[in-house]
């Protein structure tokens, strides 16, 4: 008997803490979705669409074998920001162990944006194949008719095989890659890379205002970000991209726009450790970007407050609002990663992001 009544206990108080509305943020703390369970959305990203946020990640699992893909890509649907509905699994991994997404594969970073011309959501992650550790290092591409899914899984590949950089107006001839002659690892890589496509890490998706979408993406080795143009379906690449902060190890691109300037947040690379953050901004999306340091402030800010960037998100209806989307990875317990959202403030065009332990979307009223 009693043991009944404990049974009923946890299902009344699941059900009650699930009625909860959350009216904060509280970085780095267990957030309930509306069953009560902590939201699993790891590495994610968010789309805005119709009056309603969706936020996709990383479906995690319990202990180390929660950094493999077991289940696949988690959706979440909100209203506020605050209170998240579950919405289901968008994107599944394969139960056949040929398929590039099986079971037990990589797959990170998902992002999923909308195409106004297909009437398509197209689902962009980072994928290594199963077994193969990180040697594949692919981007992966699937895509939906509607927006929580299920999605198909279309292909994956290196993107832009047999193209060379882009290089904007005005860039010092020192710069330009020259295969015959590499000057340094990075452009080794490159060059190593070009026939069969270059490397594809973590990663993100921009549509830009014009409607053109672009990936940015870890290339040679990590060693660059790529800035690539994508097809005007959103499910391929043009050949046209440029590097970023070449021969600089950075991972975690996070990039959004304001006021006709791009702002990028990455991370170094140690692993699941944390590390400073570092930004960028240019005036051209292809650039040259311009490196500027740790955007973050005070206690904690050498390691970006435990956490490593992952999406930077613009709040709809609300002018200078953008949050700053971060990960605080558990690699020994992967579903119990925590997500770190904090408020960037912009001072100029300087950014500054500061750790909050509890706060709302009325800062940006200020």
């Amino acid at each position: 008997m009693k043991y009944q009544l404990a049974f009923l206990f946890l299902i009344l108080f699941g059900a009650a803490y699930a009625q909860q509305k959350n009216k904060d943020f509280t970085p780095g703390t267990l957030w309930p979705d509306d069953k009560g369970v902590h939201i699993n959305a790891h590495g994610g990203g968010l789309l805005y669409k119709g009056g309603i946020y969706y936020w996709f990640g990383e479906h995690k699992i319990a202990g180390g074998a929660g950094n493999r893909a077991m289940v696949g890509v988690h959706c979440y649907s909100s209203k506020d920001l605050y209170n998240w509905k579950d919405e289901g699994i968008a994107l599944s991994v394969s139960e056949d162990p040929a398929n590039d997404i099986a079971k037990g594969c990589i797959l990170e970073r998902p992002k999923v944006v909308y195409n106004a011309k297909t009437k398509k959501y197209v689902m962009w992650f980072h994928l290594e194949l199963l077994g193969q550790g990180y040697k594949a290092a692919r981007a992966g591409v699937a895509t939906s008719n509607k927006v929580t899914g299920p999605y198909t899984f279309v292909k994956s590949y290196r993107p832009n095989a047999g193209f060379q950089p882009y290089y904007p107006p005005g860039t010092d001839k020192a710069e330009i890659l020259d295969c015959a002659q590499p000057k340094n690892k990075s452009e080794g890589f490159f060059c190593r890379d070009v026939p069969g496509g270059q490397m594809a890490r973590d990663m993100n998706v921009f549509i830009d205002d014009d409607g053109k979408a672009y990936h940015i993406f870890s290339a040679e080795e990590n060693f660059t970000l790529d800035v690539a143009e994508m097809t005007d379906d959103y499910t391929g690449h043009t050949g046209k991209f440029s590097r970023v902060y070449a021969g600089h190890q950075t991972e975690a691109p996070a990039i959004f726009k304001r006021n006709g300037i791009y702002y990028m947040i990455g991370s170094g690379t140690t692993g699941w450790a944390p590390n400073p953050a570092r930004w960028f901004t240019a005036k051209s999306i292809y650039g040259p970007w311009t490196y500027h340091g740790n955007p973050c402030v005070g206690k904690g800010a050498e390691i970006t407050f435990g956490g490593q960037s992952t999406y930077v998100l613009p709040v709809t209806g609300k002018k200078n609002a953008f949050i700053f989307i971060a990960d605080k990875w558990t690699p020994k317990d992967a579903i119990d990663g925590r997500y770190l959202w904090l408020p960037i403030t912009f001072k100029g065009d300087d950014i500054e992001i500061s750790w909050v332990d509890k706060w709302n979307l009325d800062v940006f009223n200020k």
